[in-house]
């Protein structure tokens, strides 16, 4: 595989009254496993089901029920885990975690505090060709999902759909290694397009499916390289958590948003408090929520309804042969093997379906040619038409068809985007309707010069502004273009122009 080198990114600055500052971001990204079953019970995990239909009486907290583990979420968890260069943990514990909420039946929540089943990590953040953000796992665990309450149905009663409580999640927790709004979204981009080439989450934000507890401080430049040297905290700020955000432009502005506050309190004198705050997208603003929260106010305790949980290495070592290539190792393969642009490979790579249409598209042709095909055009036609790749009325097959014909000669660039949209709306071969429509680029230098000298002919005046100024002569080129209908190969005519205005 072709390593890619990089240099890291700038932190965002933000000017104060009194002095610039700087940004410190975690993250705490909640991954809703994909899994049939919740974590627990055998319930389904169906999106969009009707309220309460999808409930056990393990989640719904039946006296006497006891959980019983789902191995697959484990299998998809350790997969995630593996997904990162993480450390898995052969032997991990269930904890409860001890709150309320009416939509938590159990008054508690099963998570794993002490002993997580993956630990350590890494995301390689791209920012743009050139430029990437190395951030640190700290852990990945198990946990839970607690159900919705609905208060816009009745003007004094609020409902509860348990649908959701028991649904396994994966949550994921950064290191404060992200230094910006920007490349906090990217992060989450990033985590996202990994766990969906893993197939453990489907990474949909509008459902619920992925969303992100966001952790903003600001601190004096050179502070965070020495909080990096030492892993001292106190060369940082106070840190506020931004809860439940499921929007990669709500992510950038709230984090904006609590940087100013912030700064706005400590140049004043103030200290922030450490506290759980919620981004207003209409006003703009985070406001409190509740105090943050320390483990011990949440009185975890080991589950006594759970044994520790013991994999082998055998089964973890499988896992890894079954994972697909994944993103970074697919881009650098793009580059190496189709010789594509770091910038286009990662456009090609961003979704798996994506890279596997081309690369079926690809074999055996021009990559670069194709890959400008799959991005300018198809890809073009299908945002146009709010169409994703699966949808696409255009097969590999036939796109690679149309390359083939450019790089025969057979047609020009112009002649295959006509041919692109015959494909497009009404389907077919591109080389018989080529044949059919008499669409072939003419490459007989005879017919061409013809055209070339009728045209001279009957522009002397323009024959002469172009002897004076060369650049002119593309005026030729287009009118002999447009006289055969665009088919005559556009190579030789710029040639035979030369040659016959004396350029």
């Amino acid at each position: 595989m072709l390593d890619l080198t990089y240099d890291t990114p700038k932190p965002k600055v933000i000017a104060g009254a009194k002095q610039d500052w700087e940004l410190v971001i975690g993250m705490e990204v909640h991954a809703q496993v994909a899994s049939r079953a919740k974590l627990f019970s055998g319930a389904s995990t169906q999106f969009g089901a009707e309220p309460n239909s999808n409930v056990a009486f393990v989640d719904a907290a039946m006296p006497g029920m006891l959980p019983v583990i789902n191995e697959f979420c484990v299998e998809q968890t350790v997969r995630t885990g593996l997904g990162l260069n993480a450390q898995i943990n052969l032997k991990s514990a269930f904890d409860r975690k001890n709150y309320f909420y009416p939509d938590l039946p159990q008054g508690y929540q099963i998570s794993q505090l002490y002993h997580p089943i993956v630990g350590e990590g890494e995301i390689l953040v791209d920012m743009e060709p050139g430029i990437a953000r190395l951030v640190r796992v700290e852990r990945i665990h198990m946990e839970q999902d607690a159900g919705k309450s609905i208060h816009d149905m009745d003007p004094n009663m609020s409902f509860v759909d348990l649908n959701r409580t028991g649904v396994c999640l994966m949550e994921i927790v950064s290191r404060p290694d992200i230094r910006g709004p920007e490349e906090a979204a990217a992060y989450v981009g990033k985590l996202r397009q990994i766990l969906r080439y893993l197939g453990t989450c489907d990474g949909n934000m509008q459902n619920g499916n992925l969303r992100a507890d966001v952790n903003v401080s600001i601190c004096q430049p050179g502070a965070y390289e020495k909080f990096r040297e030492t892993d001292d905290f106190s060369h940082l700020g106070t840190r506020c958590e931004i809860k439940n955000m499921n929007s990669m432009r709500f992510i950038q502005a709230a984090i904006e948003v609590e940087a100013r506050r912030q700064i706005a309190i400590v140049e004043a004198g103030g200290a922030v408090v450490q506290e759980t705050r919620l981004y207003d997208p209409d006003r703009n603003e985070t406001r409190s929520m509740r105090s943050k929260e320390e483990a011990h106010d949440y009185r975890y305790f080991p589950d006594p309804d759970l044994l520790p949980l013991e994999i082998e290495q055998a089964w973890v070592d499988t896992i890894r042969d079954s994972l697909p290539e994944l993103p970074d190792a697919k881009k650098a393969r793009f580059v190496g093997e189709f010789g594509l642009s770091e910038y286009d490979a990662s456009v090609l790579t961003a979704d798996v379906a994506n890279a596997a249409y081309f690369e079926e598209a690809a074999r055996g042709r021009d990559g670069k040619l194709l890959a400008n095909w799959v991005i300018n055009e198809l890809f073009g036609r299908l945002k146009k038409d709010d169409r994703d790749i699966t949808e696409s009325p255009v097969t590999p097959a036939q796109l690679g068809g149309i390359v083939d014909l450019i790089a025969s000669d057979a047609i020009s660039g112009k002649i295959a985007k006509d041919l692109f949209e015959i494909v497009y709306t009404e389907g077919g071969d591109p080389a018989q309707i080529v044949e059919e429509r008499g669409m072939k680029q003419v490459t007989d230098t005879g017919a061409i010069e013809a055209a070339v000298d009728q045209i001279i002919a009957d522009n002397p005046a323009q024959v002469e502004k172009a002897k004076q100024n060369p650049k002119l002569a593309g005026w030729f080129v287009g009118q002999v273009m447009k006289a055969t209908g665009g088919k005559a190969n556009p190579k030789a005519v710029n040639e035979i122009v030369a040659t016959k205005l004396g350029l």
